[in-house]
């Protein structure tokens, strides 16, 4: 259904879940925390909420986390895909690449990916 969120390339549970172990990719959840305190979040994800994704990604901020000033791929994922994909496309112009919308937390779990709760 939430299918035309993911333009772009795509990338399989198992990859995201090798490129974390490989640390060659960084996975970014960006729900609220409302919303991952009540369902869980991908195992090795990091929350960065959308609304304060301008700000801490934006590489020429000082607020921007050290895991986006790696170089790694970044795979982005929220509740359905569209804020994920909105995102993509934020850190795309910011001069980050590559950018990948997995889509929702439901793709990952169909995808057998393992969720954390907090």
């Amino acid at each position: 259904m939430f299918a035309m969120f993911k333009s772009g390339p795509t990338i399989s549970v198992p990859e995201v879940e090798a490129g974390l172990r490989q640390g060659t990719l960084v996975l970014i959840d960006v729900r609220d925390p409302s919303e991952i305190k009540q369902s869980g979040m991908a195992k090795g994800a990091i929350s960065l909420p959308l609304a304060t994704l301008s700000m801490r990604a934006n590489p020429s901020s000082p607020e921007c986390i050290a895991e986006l000033k790696s170089g790694k791929d970044i795979v982005l994922y929220c509740a359905s895909g569209a804020r994920s994909a909105g995102a993509a496309r934020m850190l795309t112009q910011m001069g980050h690449a590559p950018v990948i919308n997995l889509g929702g937390l439901g793709d990952w779990i169909q995808g057998g990916g393992d969720i954390t709760r907090a």
